[in-house]
């Protein structure tokens, strides 16, 4: 079996190591392809080593077919296409006693926490798979995690048909959040300074400015008679992301904070105040964002082949978080198919 390693900050290794069957309740997953995301970044740059280990196999983002079922497992078949629910919660803390068992006080997140997806062959809780429709090409299954990161946080923000929504920030994350919204009837402004990120959103129809280039505020009141947008998603993680998020917003507008943001930021609270503006948290998702990525994916209404800018073999992996990083793509991904590049 051939593991992605992560070995510290900006270093990862490429390791082999004996394959394990899968323990009583578990699926093993031939891993097919793995995407790299934003929170593997912020491992890579070394920002969340007090939950990555050393030698720690990361990634949660993912497609693949049951290769084995463990004792105890039922209702599946070898050779199904398949991907991962990457959140384990323990149905005791204060959150899951709540229903919000997706911000779990005490989450296992498959990919930091424990063993994650960067492996060639996966063992993981059966309850945490969902399967994929037989047609639907595993690259492009490899983004339903993303997408449903999209779709919990457009209902975070309670978007509805002719809403004026502005997305900051045009990574991947941003752009699926332009397109679920849109697919709400929503209308979209997206809000990026990379050129290509810009004209990837062009292309699949969602509206993208340079922030650069641009005063975002003075437009979106044109194109409101002055009132501003109704939400507001902030995915930039840039302070002056944060601040045009806010500036954009009408009375009792919404700000979703998608982004990660390692340190507290400055945020004009006084319009908070005036303009009675709410401020909501979008961390994880649920099964059922799960399954409606699945739906969106497969029906087209995510033209999820378009996202997928490189993809790379494992031994090619620093230079995938590489490009990530450096911005000019969209999803990169890791093809583990060893017979079939």
């Amino acid at each position: 079996m051939k593991a992605v390693v992560y070995r510290g900050a900006r270093r990862l290794g490429i390791e082999e190591r004996e394959p394990a069957a899968p323990g009583p309740g578990e699926l093993g997953i031939s891993v097919a392809y793995t995407g790299i995301c934003g929170t593997d970044l912020h491992i890579y740059h070394g920002d969340m080593d007090s939950r990555v280990g050393a030698a720690a196999i990361i990634g949660h983002e993912m497609s693949g077919r049951v290769a084995a079922l463990g004792e105890g497992v039922t209702g599946w078949a070898v050779g199904q296409p398949v991907t991962v629910l990457p959140t384990r919660w323990c149905g005791r803390c204060a959150a899951c006693r709540r229903g919000n068992s997706h911000i779990c006080h005490a989450m296992n997140f498959l990919g930091i926490d424990s063993p994650g997806a960067m492996q060639s062959g996966w063992n993981v809780p059966a309850e945490l798979v969902l399967p994929l429709p037989e047609e639907l090409p595993l690259d492009q299954g490899a983004l339903v995690e993303p997408v449903a990161v999209a779709v919990h946080d457009v209902r975070r923000g309670e978007v509805a048909s002719g809403d004026h929504v502005v997305v900051v920030g045009g990574g991947p994350i941003g752009v699926l959040i332009g397109t679920v919204a849109k697919g709400r009837g929503a209308r979209v402004l997206l809000v990026e300074p990379d050129p290509t990120r810009r004209a990837v959103a062009g292309d699949i129809g969602i509206e993208a400015v340079d922030p650069t280039a641009v005063d975002v505020a003075a437009l979106v009141a044109d194109r409101t008679d002055g009132a501003g947008a109704d939400v507001a998603f902030e995915v930039s993680g840039a302070a002056a992301g944060v601040a045009t998020a806010v500036e954009v917003l009408a009375v009792r507008g919404r700000l979703v904070m998608v982004a990660i943001h390692p340190r507290p930021r400055e945020v004009d609270l006084h319009r908070f105040f005036w303009r009675e503006l709410e401020l909501r948290g979008a961390r994880l998702y649920q099964r059922d964002d799960m399954a409606e990525a699945i739906r969106l994916i497969a029906s087209g209404a995510i033209p999820a082949r378009q996202l997928i800018s490189r993809v790379e073999p494992p031994e090619a992996a620093t230079a995938a978080f590489t490009a990530l990083e450096g911005g000019g793509v969209m999803k990169v991904l890791l093809d583990w198919r060893e017979d079939d590049r």
